[in-house]
């Protein structure tokens, strides 16, 4: 499970990296006012970013609940395991401007949140 959880709070890094790696002029003392002039695929990975950040609660949430109820549940760490997969591709549909995808997968992983609470 601590995999799990470590895994989803570094999945924010895999967007931000991709926003800001070989950025031209990228400045490390105003990262988001730079961001913020972003266009393109490095916009759309930072607010892959973002929306990362705000998944992140009621992920933890749900599994911290799941561990309470039932400690090392495989059923879980499958489900957990399958949330991440699926904000990685989110974090790519999102990257490659994939809108439509995006949306099913978002639905998808929030969806496996759900399950996860009334496993």
């Amino acid at each position: 499970m601590e995999w799990i959880l470590l895994g989803a709070a570094l999945l924010p890094l895999v967007a931000t990296i991709g926003a800001k790696a070989g950025g031209q002029g990228f400045d490390n003392a105003a990262p988001r006012e730079w961001l913020q002039q972003q266009a393109g695929w490095r916009a759309r990975a930072n607010a892959a970013q973002s929306n990362t950040f705000e998944a992140l609660p009621f992920f933890f949430a749900v599994m911290i609940f799941a561990y309470i109820r039932a400690p090392m549940s495989s059923a879980v760490l499958w489900l957990g395991i399958l949330w991440l997969f699926l904000r990685l591709l989110y974090i790519g549909c999102y990257i490659w401007d994939q809108p439509n995808l995006r949306s099913l997968v978002w639905g998808a992983a929030f969806g496996v949140n759900i399950w996860i609470l009334f496993l």
